[in-house]
């Protein structure tokens, strides 16, 4: 999620970020293999089209379409000092921070209304999915699952704070450990910040 544009006394954290103002780069976001192939990029590194069919279990020429696909976007991009030749091909995400998504901005552009839908039915089914696991009585061999659901009273200023803080925290984890190795899964870390949504609701009441 993209936070609020802070004002001139609170500098911006996210400052410097690219931010997404095509629908289609939206959409392209949306589509749930290349979602999937953008993490694997961005914890792991660069890959190679057959690297990243290997992790996501898909065929190397259907990854290979979509890295391209990713690329027309500009949301990847070629890595040649990691190639072995000149025929090989090898991705990496353009930016290892990611981007801002400002959903409200992008459906009042045109074709944008769509393109947000479509990006938030994805996402909301992914975080369903994400949720659904973590909460799961299953266990996988060596790994780790942790649930934090915690209630601040918190400003605006001091929640935008709070995840510039996160962010900071994650990226240096994201670098410390970027690379392949077999030692190492990819992890997924869904994090919201937001008012409770009962106290909006209760809150909005109160105000009409």
């Amino acid at each position: 999620m993209t936070p609020e544009t802070p004002d001139d006394e609170h500098p911006d954290p996210w400052a410097g970020l690219e931010t997404v103002h095509d629908p289609r780069v939206l959409r392209a976001i949306a589509h749930p293999v290349r979602n999937r192939i953008l993490s694997e990029l961005s914890a792991t590194g660069a890959m190679r089209a057959a690297d990243v069919a290997r992790e996501l279990g898909i065929p190397a020429n259907q990854a290979s379409f979509h890295l391209r696909q990713l690329a027309k976007y500009g949301l990847v991009e070629e890595a040649p000092e990691e190639a072995r030749d000149k025929r090989d091909r090898v991705w990496r995400v353009a930016d290892e921070r990611g981007m801002r998504v400002n959903l409200a901005e992008l459906e009042a552009s045109p074709g944008g209304k769509a393109a947000v839908s479509v990006f938030v039915r994805t996402a909301i089914a992914a975080g369903y999915r994400m949720i659904e696991q973590a909460y799961s009585t299953v266990p996988v061999e060596d790994t780790m699952r942790t649930v934090t659901d915690e209630s601040l009273r918190l400003t605006k200023q001091e929640a935008a704070e709070l995840a510039a803080e996160l962010d900071e925290l994650i990226q240096a984890w994201a670098a410390r450990t970027r690379g392949r190795s077999d030692e190492r899964r990819t992890y997924q870390l869904f994090m919201a910040l937001q008012p409770h949504p009962d106290s909006v609701a209760h809150r909005g009441d109160r105000e009409s």
